[in-house]
């Protein structure tokens, strides 16, 4: 019979891993149910847990669950976690985030539909933040072009975290992390993240040297507000959320 105390750590991890997915897999037999808490999906990654997203042709994702916030620009990963969560018990946490940091409350925030949640609208009514999206109930039969414009405005600007994490993905290997450890796979993309911020840091900086480099109306008049609106935090500007 063979002793513990000969299998490398390597071994011995993945037999503790094996004993685990054996009891879970005879509880659900037993039970006869389909899905188990902390269901472990791979031997070598035991804190991967499968995500149900629905989306077609790929109805299950196996990674990290990220709630980021995008704010002038840049992106604040706010929450990482292995287990599937809902991201709308973030919004609070996210918005006094966002107070600590700037000393004020943001004018209005972007967010996605599951968000938009009873207890998210009256907690944002209460201090003046105004959500986007439309109000709840039945939707109104006759839309002004105020509201079509107003509705139109607030889409552009919440698609800015969702093109963030395409550029993520796309430009700075968001989707490819080989990290196999839980603390370093979060670190790789936590680093992701601030090096994409860099990026745009160095983006504004060239901007602003051509703007106090030439001095003429073409850079001082759109760059220049554009890089105002990023640096100065004062209440009169109209600062938001997306999430």
């Amino acid at each position: 019979m063979g002793k513990l105390q000969l299998l490398s750590k390597s071994h011995y991890k993945i037999l503790l891993v094996v004993t685990e997915v054996y009891r879970q897999q005879l509880s659900m037999y037993e039970k006869k149910e389909q899905s188990i808490q902390d269901r472990i999906v791979s031997l070598t990654q035991p804190h991967i847990r499968p995500i149900v997203r629905g989306k077609a042709g790929k109805s299950v994702e196996f990674g990290a669950k990220l709630s980021a916030s995008c704010r002038n620009g840049y992106v604040f990963l706010d929450r990482i976690s292995w287990d599937n969560f809902n991201e709308s018990v973030d919004l609070k946490i996210q918005v006094e985030e966002f107070k600590r940091f700037t000393g004020f409350y943001p004018e209005s925030i972007h967010v996605d539909r599951i968000y938009r949640t009873r207890e998210n609208r009256a907690w944002c009514k209460e201090r003046g933040i105004r959500m986007s999206g439309p109000p709840l109930g039945r939707p109104p039969t006759n839309i002004s072009k105020e509201m079509k414009k107003q509705a139109q405005s607030d889409e552009r600007i919440r698609n800015s975290i969702e093109g963030k994490f395409g550029e993520a993905k796309r430009r700075f290997s968001l989707g490819r992390v080989m990290a196999k450890l839980s603390n370093t796979s979060q670190t790789a993309i936590a680093i992701t993240f601030l090096v994409m911020n860099l990026s745009a840091l160095l983006r504004q900086a060239f901007w602003l040297f051509l703007c106090l480099f030439h001095n003429k109306n073409l850079f001082s008049g759109f760059r220049a507000r554009t890089i105002s609106r990023n640096y100065i935090l004062s209440k009169k500007d109209e600062q938001n959320l997306s999430f």
